[in-house]
């Protein structure tokens, strides 16, 4: 288990702020989402903790920086899931998972590497594709994949970017279903960028809302999830219900005069 505590981090593209002095706490064994409107930051977060992109600031892992970490080091807390739609690989889908290997492996494949992958591909029922070439699967069938090779890093953090992005209603309830479950059986965290906001409700035990580049609220989904916080960040009118034990969003129409 792992504690992220992110101060003061700042992100820009060429001239554009996308992320302003924002603080964050990830605490151990929990569901995070990230949710807020287009361009709110969300994706460049999860890629500054994954160290794809280099913010200003500073991320700690337990108290330790990670720009002090060698790419080893971090991938053997942290985990990585791209979005499926950006993902193409010539491999089969035990070779794809085999990569999320390389922080522990030396110069050969080992038994207990092997043992790894098939332990991972029984957790998450993907036997049956485990010789079918990946670029061949279905968006749904892709996503698991690329959590099965995460999960063979033994990470403490899974950071999904949009882990239900293309994917039909079913393949969403079963992506989400699958990483709670993880989260609990493993007692790892994972945080997680997500747009639908009904599955937030359904799904995470806290939500940190993007406006700005900044963290406009974090907590838990029934108390932040109400028409006051969804009018001034989304600049949509909405109806959010209670009577499903959740709060239950329902949109009416776009604020064209502007977010309030």
């Amino acid at each position: 288990m792992v504690n992220i505590t992110i101060k003061d981090l700042s992100f820009n593209y060429n001239s554009s702020m996308i992320l302003n002095d924002l603080d964050l706490v990830i605490d151990d064994s929990q569901v995070l989402g990230l949710v807020g409107p287009n361009g709110s930051g969300k994706t460049t977060l999860i890629k500054c903790i994954d160290r794809i992109l280099k913010p200003k600031g500073s991320i700690l892992l337990d108290g330790a920086d990670i720009q002090t970490m060698n790419r080893t080091e971090m991938a053997k807390h942290l985990g990585y899931v791209p979005q499926s739609s950006s993902t193409s690989l010539a491999t089969t889908v035990f070779d794809t998972v085999l990569m999320g290997r390389r922080p522990h492996m030396s110069w050969r494949v080992s038994d207990a590497d092997i043992d790894k992958v098939a332990n991972v591909l029984e957790l998450l029922k993907l036997e049956e594709l485990a010789m079918r070439d990946f670029d061949q699967l279905s968006g749904g069938q892709k996503q698991k994949v690329m959590i099965a090779r995460a999960l063979c890093q033994e990470p403490s953090v899974l950071l999904l970017d949009e882990p239900t992005s293309s994917l039909d209603m079913k393949h969403q309830l079963e992506v989400m279903e699958m990483i709670t479950a993880l989260v609990k059986e493993k007692k790892i965290s994972a945080v997680m960028a997500l747009h639908d906001l009904n599955l937030a409700a359904m799904f995470v035990d806290k939500l940190a809302i993007l406006k700005g580049g900044k963290i406009y609220a974090a907590g838990e989904p029934a108390d932040l999830l109400n028409s006051k916080n969804i009018r001034e960040v989304y600049g949509v009118e909405a109806i959010v219900m209670d009577d499903l034990d959740r709060p239950y969003i329902i949109p009416l129409r776009s604020l064209n005069e502007g977010i309030a």
